[in-house]
């Protein structure tokens, strides 16, 4: 029986899959493709291992062995890059070189006036952050030093060795894989393609940025239509373990970390199944990126043991895998568009939400309808805790930071579960979010971190009762 999902003309005439054949796929040059880029790919993603007291996953080990070795030179290299960014955009707008008239190349350096405003804002107060000269509430330590200093330098080395080894991921036959393989419970739970279980692994294991980078990969690769990458995005772009730590410790509580992450996950499950129904995400269309259209092949095609199907699809990603050559390109094609276009307005929208955080009460003020919901969940020092529940908008970091001068363990335990369970921030994921072709914009993004907000308080909230009885 033909997946639901699945319209009648999904598979394209003369793709690829339409030629093969079980007996032509199980072959072992396509086994070999298969696995070898894909066990890379696992380590690099997806298997957390402990070295030196820390957990992460080896991406983000080689990413922290990068900082070290780069150390203070790094808010310098970003500077660099913000700044080619924009010297190469003018270039390209002058000049209108062949090599930049098409494909990703194209799509970086042919921007609107809007988006180059804003990476031109992002060089700049990039730079006047790493000289200390301007305004002390764009260029302090809680703002444009926290940007260019703390994050854009860990985003700088995360990235660049996620783009380089996330072909190993996702183009090999992998997400085919487990996306077969799991689909019939992701599509009944969540609604959604077994491959997005993989987004959601990534994420817990490396980096919430790298779940959102293989959304929008997979989105404009035709794998996912405009309401999944919609929901994957802002539901499973989890926190990472890493940071997870990162955060219970600095509230005091790292004794608590199992239950803390255990309730995390219990609230982020309940919350990817709650708030992808209701507006804004229901009414996204289940429609492909025009220029790819439907790739996405779900239903059993060459077997009826799911498990001998699910192998047959990876075998037949494998057989039309890119090249070593392709593999190359794709993957620094891959760091010049997070580089010189994603890099530069996570800072200058970065910089405006903490500006706007630390500077301004907006926050205090948005957040008093808090302080009664707060007070009816008999969470103690409501007043001191509301404007933490908000702020996490503008940065993952700040509702710890709020947080720590809260007396109540209870009340610092909600905190850090709630900052880590809203998942949409503007300095980091919704500033990705907002820049790709995933059909969110700024305002839906507003919603939906309210809506995580109110799903997930509840729950937080009932678990810490009964941890802390």
């Amino acid at each position: 029986m033909s997946d639901p999902h699945e319209p009648d003309n999904a598979r394209q005439p003369g793709s690829p899959s339409d030629a093969a054949r079980p007996h032509n796929l199980f072959t072992t040059r396509n086994l070999l493709i298969f696995l070898l880029p894909s066990l890379i790919g696992i380590g690099m993603f997806l298997i957390p291992f402990t070295l030196e007291g820390s957990i992460n996953v080896g991406m983000g080990f080689m990413a922290y062995a990068l900082m070290g070795l780069l150390g203070d030179s790094l808010p310098t290299i970003a500077v660099v890059v913000f700044w080619i960014s924009i010297l190469l955009t003018v270039f390209v707008k002058i000049q209108r070189p062949a090599w930049a008239e098409s494909g990703t190349l194209g799509e970086i350096f042919h921007i609107g006036p809007g988006w180059f405003s804003l990476r031109l804002a992002g060089a700049v107060l990039a730079t006047l952050t790493l000289l200390q000269v301007g305004p002390e509430f764009l260029i302090s330590d809680d703002t444009g030093g926290l940007m260019l200093n703390d994050l854009i330098t860990v985003l700088l080395a995360f990235f660049l060795f996620a783009a380089l080894f996330l072909p190993f991921l996702v183009d090999y036959g992998f997400m085919e894989f487990i996306g077969s393989l799991v689909r019939k419970p992701f599509r009944f739970i969540f609604n959604l393609p077994g491959r997005s279980a993989i987004d959601a692994t990534a994420s817990w294991f490396g980096s919430g940025t790298v779940g959102v980078l293989i959304t929008m990969q997979q989105y404009e690769k035709g794998f996912y239509n405009r309401r999944e990458s919609a929901v994957i995005a802002t539901n499973f772009s989890v926190v990472s373990i890493a940071f997870s730590l990162v955060i219970i410790h600095f509230v005091d509580l790292g004794h608590m970390f199992l239950q803390y992450y255990a309730t995390v996950v219990v609230s982020g499950l309940l919350a990817a199944v709650i708030v992808p129904r209701l507006f804004p995400l229901v009414r996204k269309p289940d429609t492909y990126y025009e220029p790819v259209g439907r790739q996405l092949i779900e239903e059993k095609r060459y077997h009826p043991n799911v498990v001998t199907d699910s192998l047959y699809k990876a075998m037949d990603r494998a057989r039309v895998a890119p090249g070593p050559k392709q593999l190359v390109r794709h993957s620094l094609t891959n760091v010049a568009d997070i580089f010189f276009s994603l890099l530069p307005l996570v800072y200058a929208i970065g910089i405006i939400a903490l500006v706007t955080a630390e500077h301004t009460p907006l926050f205090t003020w948005l957040s008093w309808p808090m302080i009664p919901l707060l007070s009816l969940l008999q969470i103690p020092e409501a007043h001191a805790a509301a404007p933490a529940t908000l702020v996490g908008f503008a940065d993952m970091f700040l509702p710890a930071v709020l947080a720590a001068g809260i007396e109540s363990d209870l009340t610092r335990f909600v905190v850090a579960a709630l900052s880590v369970s809203q998942l949409i921030y503007m300095s980091e994921v919704g500033a990705l979010i907002i820049k790709s072709k995933i059909p969110l914009n700024f305002w839906e993004l507003i919603v939906i971190f309210l809506l995580r907000t109110l799903v997930t308080l509840p729950i937080i909230a009932l678990m810490a009762h009964f941890l802390f009885f």
